[in-house]
């Protein structure tokens, strides 16, 4: 284990700079954990939850990536950065991809040296239950912890109910972008984040 995997495991019990629950609570008294990917989690079960996560966004026309992605796509988006999974039981049941610095495309919207995260997702069954709010804070706090004073990410510029969520934690709008594997026009989105 290197001294950064080290600090990771640490910190993952941090939100917002205050101690988080270990484990999360869910409304029904379930226990959600967060950690790590490892080798023994199913990236088949995690593609499904991303397909269930982005079925709504499907079907409401915003087609995005990870609601029809395969196996080896998720694979390949993994190896791109650190994945977190929210657990309850023997279930996945969230996750999110955290990398700093973003390798951006050229013209991207993005500050030098801004961290970003994707694939954040949340299994239908616990929409509303603050789990989504736990996996920002995990990926805001790595990225942070990366060496990342910003993140940049970006979202369908008409699923309007998610950009007033990342709104309303300080994400502002810097710009478009137009990914090839989406049928629509993405907002760039950034956050300063507060010094760790």
């Amino acid at each position: 284990m290197t001294k950064r995997q080290g600090k990771a495991d640490r910190k993952l019990d941090l939100v917002g700079g205050q101690p988080a629950p270990r484990p999360m609570r869910l409304p029904s008294g379930e226990a959600v954990v967060v950690r790590r990917l490892t080798r023994g989690d199913s990236l088949e079960e995690l593609t499904t939850v991303l397909h269930r996560a982005y079925f709504d966004h499907a079907a409401a026309g915003r087609v995005f990536f990870a609601s029809y992605q395969t196996v080896q796509d998720t694979a390949h988006r993994l190896a791109r950065g650190e994945c977190w999974v929210a657990v309850a039981g023997s279930q996945l049941v969230g996750t999110v991809t955290v990398s700093a610095t973003y390798e951006v495309p050229e013209g991207y919207p993005a500050p030098l040296g801004a961290g970003s995260f994707w694939q954040l997702a949340v299994a239908p069954s616990q929409r509303g239950t603050g789990l989504g709010q736990r996996m920002l804070a995990v990926a805001e706090s790595r990225v942070a912890d990366l060496g990342s004073s910003q993140v940049v990410i970006d979202t369908s510029s008409s699923a309007t109910d998610l950009l007033r969520w990342y709104r309303r934690r300080g994400y502002i709008p810097v710009g478009t972008w137009r990914w090839d594997v989406t049928n629509y026009e993405s907002v760039v989105l950034l956050k300063k984040l507060a010094a760790v």
